[in-house]
């Protein structure tokens, strides 16, 4: 009997051991699930040193601060941002892969690229809209037009002539010069390269004669004469600029255009990983450092909930299918 009693106690203390370990078990798996538990890659489309690599690389610093992990760059150009897109799509939507890209990603490829292999509309859950930026209209110093108003009338007596320099066929720059001809009733001649850097250049060099481009790529040029800013595309005049008109008060209406960053993740991310990955991008986005040195820069931090960046993505996208179907605008 009493070998018995002593049988139950250890088969007993075999099970409570048994659910004893059950439940620190439990416990363990439900610390391991929590995000983040590894390095979160933020996919930027582009090469480095364009405006979604500047946003990815300066809000990583704050991001790991706020979430304990590290947020690295993984840079993959190609097919104006399809390719680094399509990657993300295809990652697991587990919050570890971000894409951080631009207008033309999630607004413009779509009416350009035949096969597109994502869908911006479907294949993301879109996080916020980070920053915004209005494109500037500049000229080379030695170009004869002096205002918007000159420009454009030297463009109707000039149909065709005047070159306009973009960082390629569907980029932000060349949409909105195909938005300008079309609201102020000319024609240009587009020049497409391969990114903003070597459009600048050679405006810079006065091989080509105007260009729209991002304010932050071009604010230290303006201020030190080496180019002649003519309007800009905000709603209103640039804290940066404030001697340079808009394009409605320089007579042309209807063009206004903000390049703009924004973040996503692939399509399904757990709603807890997304809350807390939006409220740290907005809460890092929103510190007054980080506003200062963006606005310093040409950037104006939008921070948006995603529910505002899935409208706002609605109405880019048919902005910019009109514009492109009206001006037969295609990548050959």
């Amino acid at each position: 009997m009493l070998k018995q009693k002593t049988l139950f106690r250890r088969i007993a203390g075999v099970f409570v051991a048994l659910a004893v370990g059950a439940t620190v078990s439990s416990v363990a798996v439900a610390a391991g699930t929590a995000w983040p538990q590894k390095a979160v890659t933020m996919v930027v489309p582009f090469p480095a040193g364009g405006s979604s690599d500047t946003i990815a690389r300066v809000l990583a610093q704050p991001l790991n601060d706020k979430l304990g992990q590290p947020f690295v760059i993984d840079n993959r150009p190609g097919a104006t941002g399809a390719i680094g897109a399509t990657f993300v799509k295809r990652a697991p939507a587990d919050g570890y892969t971000l894409l951080v890209a631009s207008i033309g990603v999630y607004a413009v490829n779509p009416f350009l690229q035949k096969n597109l292999a994502y869908d911006p509309a479907k294949d993301f859950d879109l996080l916020t809209v980070a920053v915004r930026a209005p494109n500037v209209l500049v000229a080379n110093p030695n170009f004869p037009a002096k205002n918007l108003a000159e420009l454009v009338a030297h463009m109707k007596k000039n149909p065709g002539k005047v070159s306009f320099a973009t960082s390629g066929a569907g980029s932000s720059d060349h949409l909105t010069a195909a938005l300008f001809w079309q609201k102020s009733g000319t024609d240009g001649l587009h020049v497409p390269y391969k990114g903003g850097a070597p459009a600048i250049s050679d405006l810079l060099a006065g091989q080509v004669d105007v260009s729209f481009q991002n304010l932050n790529a071009v604010i230290q040029h303006i201020r030190t004469g080496k180019l002649r800013a003519l309007a800009i595309t905000s709603d209103k005049r640039s804290a940066l600029l404030p001697d340079v008109p808009t394009m409605a008060e320089a007579g042309v209406k209807d063009v206004e255009v903000y390049s703009w960053q924004a973040v996503a993740a692939p399509k399904g991310l757990p709603a807890d990983v997304k809350s807390r990955l939006h409220g740290a991008l907005v809460s890092a986005l929103k510190e007054p450092g980080m506003q200062k040195k963006l606005g310093e820069q040409g950037f104006e931090v939008v921070a948006n909930t995603p529910e505002q960046f899935v409208q706002f993505e609605n109405e880019e996208l048919k902005r910019w299918k009109t514009v492109i179907e009206q001006g037969k605008i295609t990548l050959e």
